[in-house]
């Protein structure tokens, strides 16, 4: 939407004079200025003195910005003209606006007429909430004179679409339709604001339902200009698309937020000109084009919007935001301290992105939110959810029950309405008088109960299972189930049943009924709510998938409590549905998160290696005896024509995305040690001394202050290791890499006497001991960093689990090399084997060094498990298993050996300052077995 011709916009929160002043200054300069001023009123003051002044300006007249200005002007603008709205009466005296709510049966919506920063409309869902409504605008004065005169409109049904449109007081050409989200929660709760975050083209919008909608636009701006007020502009309708067709929920008189942030990054032609035209009244449809795809936009919040608020919190990671593709961030409520960005407002900033379909652009803005961090920071993240909707598949529903069954009312009443498209295809009870067996047989849902009497638990589930699965069923609901899954059952339905629990998990996990209520009052919390959770053998302790929330109110009681708590349940498990139905539901639950999932698979590494090792095979040469998989390449000299006795080894390796926290926690000069060591450790795992060391360094702007630091990391890891750094290359390439990153590889060769050479043959029996690690030493980042961002911390945060020390600084000790504690044991030959636990963990490196008959028995609590461990387990829920199989869980080095040179061994390299653990013992293998059992749980 570039323009060839400058564009000035003004902003109204300077006076209309001085407005006016500036704008005829910039054009005496041949700069064309369009005006786009908010509120109306200050906008239509501004246009009329521009338009006074002579000054071409892009805004409606003050006649015209009634239709915002003042909802009472417009709903009887809307009457008079058969403009399609909801019913409704104007009031300017309390007791008349009383009488008149007392007189109805419908529900209502309590708008102030004048403007009130987009809060200004209330809906109430009984009478006692209209009444207080009611006091609240027009008594209390919420919203200031704003709610001098309300309006009571009849509360209407529907999807609620906006329809923005360029006007030049006779033509109009409208924009996509966009849906924003006014809720502050998920799944609509909580009270209204100015606007959560939008996206478009909304789906809900079909063509049919389109040229209704632009139909009656049209006939706006005819009235408009019949009534001698035409209106130039953006002209911003509400529509609702009610059964009977759409109708005008309310007007804005200029462009929408956050409905701007949508619709422009979206506009193919040049905005000025679409302006210019309006003003000069020649606009025309073919002067507006629109890009292909979609945009979403995500507003952040501060803490406690849309009450009261804190001001001054520090954003980071705006630059990390914005660099990502297709991404903008728009601020609203920020300010400039202290040369860092800060919260100053309730909105604080819009990320909004673009992409060929609305998943597309809603995974980007939502990435782009997940780089940035203030403190309180809140938004929601079902932006989209509806227009995902459509077209999403109908899901067969299973509902277990032992009780009333009333959460399951509300999802029975959105089935019916047309709001859910699901069905409930079968209600299995442990009860046969159960309540809601018969909620069940009302609405002609088919239902079973199964006797539980002699069966075991497992037995038991499994008839419920076969149940379940003559229905294809697609989700299981827990309703007031009063039995505990059994783990047979919570496997074959992993990820597919969810439960209510009503507290906000983790806490008061195990309770039941009004025991939570109470407990949740005794600990005196301020809010409470009810939580759907995927369901595990572990009782109350899987994935979060949904929380609603209510306050805790002073005078509560348990069943006060449970009174306010109860009706939550069934919009909660509403909302998880809808979050099945479109595929976000594992993106909303804390399910575990694995190293595939931060985009690394070790099954596919695995695999590569098999496929690769005949290719690598082809190309051996005299000497070379390379095993690919194994810790390094060995190259024969006898073979090669050089002195019999001796081999060389090679290895190569990286730092991985070790880096990437580097450059982000801007330090440098420890991941050259990572470097080194990655290498070495490799070296000794084959019995050879490391003899010297290159690198290879790769950067798009060579700087050479982090370039030095990473060299002299590499220094200090070839003292380490005893091993000379023999030269590098430094590479710079602006077309590969981007400013500010690097990357880097290096490459060390060692020797051994070929009688020498690890592994020595390993018998069932063997000791199996390990050296302490550093911490997570260089494999796992891409894990690392995804847990980071699941945190929400930043890099420079305080660390949580290190005192005194930032996130960053923590994550970047570096690896430990362990040349010097193991070498003098190596020679001495007092050990058969070593394991460098490297990439995947304890479970992938120790196998690598046994035969296939062997496999070790180790027991995870001989050594503790380092608190860095302990915080990522708790980050990505994630299993002894799978951390075993990504990181080093505290043992950087496994040896192998002798029972008889175990107390050798320990003395020598306790000596040199390491703990030594004693981890396990080597058995024997059955068939398929795994060969690393790791026995208890580390802690």
């Amino acid at each position: 939407m570039a323009s060839s011709t400058p564009l000035v916009v003004l902003c109204g929160d300077r006076a209309p004079d001085a407005l006016v002043q500036t704008a005829a200054a910039l054009q005496t300069s041949g700069v064309r200025v369009a005006s786009l001023c908010s509120p109306a009123v200050e906008a239509a003051l501004v246009t009329a003195k521009m338009n006074a002044a002579g000054i071409p300006t892009f805004g409606p007249s003050k006649l015209a910005a009634q239709l915002e200005a003042s909802k009472a002007f417009s709903k009887d603008f809307m009457r008079r003209n058969n403009i399609p709205t909801a019913a409704y009466q104007n009031f300017t005296e309390y007791e008349k606006a009383k009488e008149y709510l007392d007189s109805i049966d419908h529900n209502i919506v309590v708008k102030a007429s004048g403007i009130a920063a987009g809060k200004g409309v209330l809906i109430p869902t009984n009478k006692t909430e209209a009444h207080e409504a009611l006091r609240e605008v027009m008594l209390e004065k919420a919203f200031g004179s704003a709610g001098d005169e309300v309006v009571l409109e009849e509360f209407m049904t529907g999807e609620e679409v906006s329809l923005l449109a360029f006007c030049d007081g006779e033509r109009v050409v409208c924009m996509p339709g966009v849906q924003d989200h006014k809720r502050i929660s998920d799944g609509d709760q909580g009270p209204n604001t100015g606007g959560m975050g939008a996206y478009g083209p909304a789906p809900c919008l079909t063509s049919e339902l389109e040229r209704e909608c632009v139909d009656i636009v049209e006939r706006v701006i005819a009235a408009m200009k019949k009534e001698g007020m035409p209106y130039v502009g953006v002209l911003y309708p509400g529509f609702m698309l009610t059964p009977t067709g759409p109708k005008i929920v309310e007007f804005n008189c200029r462009f929408g937020d956050p409905e701007t942030q949508v619709v422009l990054p979206l506009l193919h032609s040049d905005l000025f000109e679409i302006m210019r035209a309006c003003v000069e009244h020649r606009l025309e449809r073919s002067l507006v084009s629109w890009k292909s795809g979609a945009a979403a936009t995500i507003v952040m919040a501060s803490q406690g919007y849309p009450n009261s608020y804190p001001k001054g919190k520090i954003i980071t990671g705006l630059d990390d935001a914005q660099a990502l593709k297709d991404v903008d961030v728009f601020h609203a409520g920020t300010a400039k301290a202290d040369g860092s960005i800060a919260t100053s407002g309730g909105r604080v900033l819009a990320v909004t992105a673009v992409g060929p379909s609305l998943q597309g652009a809603l995974d980007r803005a939502y990435e782009g939110v997940s780089k940035i961090h203030f403190e309180g920071a809140q938004y929601r993240s079902d932006i989209g959810l509806k227009g995902l909707l459509h077209g999403a598949k109908k899901l067969k529903l299973a509902v277990l029950g032992s009780t009333r069954g009333s959460s399951m009312q509300p999802i029975i009443d959105a089935i019916e309405a047309g709001d859910l498209n699901a069905s409930i295809d079968i209600v299995v009870s442990d009860k046969a008088a159960a309540g809601i067996l018969e909620r069940a047989k009302t609405h002609g849902i088919e239902s079973v109960a199964l006797s539980a009497k002699g069966l075991s638990r497992a037995e038991f589930d499994a008839q419920v299972s076969e149940v379940l699965k003559k229905k294809n069923i697609d989700l299981v609901l827990l309703i007031g189930y009063m039995r505990i899954m059994s783990g047979e059952f919570c496997k074959e339905w992993e990820n597919k049943v969810l439960n209510v629990h009503p507290s906000l998990l983790p806490d008061f996990a195990g309770g039941m009924d009004l025991a939570v209520h109470r407990a949740v009052l005794d600990a005196k919390k301020t809010e409470s709510g009810c939580t759907v959770h995927f369901v595990t053998e572990e009782v109350d302790a899987g994935p979060i998938a949904v929380q609603m929330k209510c306050p805790v109110l002073e005078n509560d009681t348990p069943e006060t409590l449970k009174a306010r708590v109860q009706p939550l349940e069934g919009a909660a498990f509403l909302h998880a549905i809808k979050l099945a139905q479109t595929g976000l539901l594992f993106k909303n639950g804390k399910k575990e998160i694995t190293y595939a999932d931060a985009g690394v698979s070790i099954d596919a590494g695995n695999e590569l290696v098999d496929r690769i090792k005949p290719l690598c095979k082809s190309t051996v040469r005299v000497g070379c005896d390379a095993d690919l998989g194994g810790f390094g390449g060995i190259f024969d000299l006898q073979a090669a024509g050089y002195d019999k006795d001796t081999a060389l080894v090679a290895c190569t390796d990286g730092v991985g995305t070790k880096l990437r926290v580097a450059q982000l926690a801007k330090k440098h000069d420890t991941v050259g040690i990572d470097l080194v060591a990655m290498c070495v450790n490799d070296l000794i795992v084959q019995g050879a001394e490391p003899l010297f060391f290159l690198d290879y360094y790769a950067c798009g702007k060579l700087e050479v202050d982090e370039a030095t630091d990473v060299v002299k990391g590499i220094a200090e890891g070839c003292r380490q290791s005893d091993c000379g750094l023999i030269g590098g290359e430094t590479a710079e390439m602006p077309s590969m890499y981007h400013d500010g990153d690097y990357d880097m590889a290096g490459f060390c060769v060692g020797a051994v006497r070929k009688n020498a050479i690890l592994p020595l043959p390993v018998e069932a029996g063997f000791a199996v001991l390990g050296l302490a690690s550093s911490g997570v030493h260089s494999n796992g980042f891409s894990l690392v960093r995804k847990l980071v961002e699941v945190s929400g911390l930043a890099y420079s945060d305080p660390c949580p689990f290190e005192a005194g020390k930032t996130l960053g600084e923590s994550l970047l000790t570096p690896t430990k090399i362990y040349v010097k504690q193991l070498m003098p044991t190596v020679k001495a030959k007092l050990i058969n084997a070593l394991a460098h636990i490297t990439g995947g963990g304890l479970l992938e490196n120790i196998p690598r060094v046994l035969t296939k008959d062997l496999a070790v028995d180790i027991d995870c609590a001989s050594w503790p498990l380092p608190p860095v461990f302990k915080w990522l387990q708790k980050m990505g829920n994630l299993s002894n298993t799978e951390l075993a199989r990504t990181f080093n869980c505290g043992i950087g080095m496994v040896l192998l050996l002798p029972e008889a040179n175990v107390a050798e061994v320990t003395r020598q390299v306790e000596a040199s300052g390491e703990k030594v653990y004693r981890l396990g013992t080597t058995i024997a293998r059955a068939a398929d077995a795994e060969q690393v059992v790791l026995r208890g749980t580390m802690a």
